[in-house]
């Protein structure tokens, strides 16, 4: 009789913990590997792949129609180094992923896009320490942040 495990991601011993972190100090960085991949994968792949989460992640904010004044407008978000990175515009009550540059570019590691993404530092402090810029358009950067600060992100509409 087979007994389920618990996932790595359920255990909370401190060791587990420190494992981790020492695993992320050592092993080399992701982003050339990410690079490599980032430039063999076709638009419509990514695509594909990216404006039905995001769509959905987003749903009620755009229902409430909290991303109208980014109608129109582009935004580049970057790895350090300028790839791997994906520009997003909004048209027509969507999200989209789009080819080219943006009118601004927020710029930062894969770990300050995590530490954003999950919220475990205030927005703010990240660009003040410098872990996150914002290049062009500072203005539309701004509200960009401001936005996705105030929203409530449910990532379970990912799954």
């Amino acid at each position: 009789m087979a007994f389920p495990l618990p996932s790595i991601g359920s255990l909370n011993y401190p060791l587990m913990d420190q494992t981790l972190s020492v695993l992320q100090e050592c092993l080399p960085s992701p982003v050339p590997v990410l690079r490599a991949f980032d430039r063999r994968i076709p638009m419509p792949l990514k695509q594909l792949a990216a404006e039905a989460p995001l769509n959905r992640l987003f749903a009620r904010a755009i229902d409430d129609g909290e991303f109208d004044d980014f109608e129109g407008r582009r935004i580049r978000l970057e790895v350090n180094g300028g790839q791997p990175g994906i520009t997003i515009g909004f048209w027509a009550g969507r999200l989209r992923v789009i080819d080219g540059p943006g009118e601004t570019t927020i710029r930062g590691s894969l770990a300050a896009f995590k530490t954003l993404a999950e919220r475990r530092q205030d927005p703010d402090q990240l660009f003040f320490q410098r872990r996150l810029v914002i290049e062009g358009d500072t203005e539309l950067g701004l509200g960009l942040k401001n936005l996705l600060d105030s929203l409530e992100w449910n990532f379970k509409a990912l799954l």
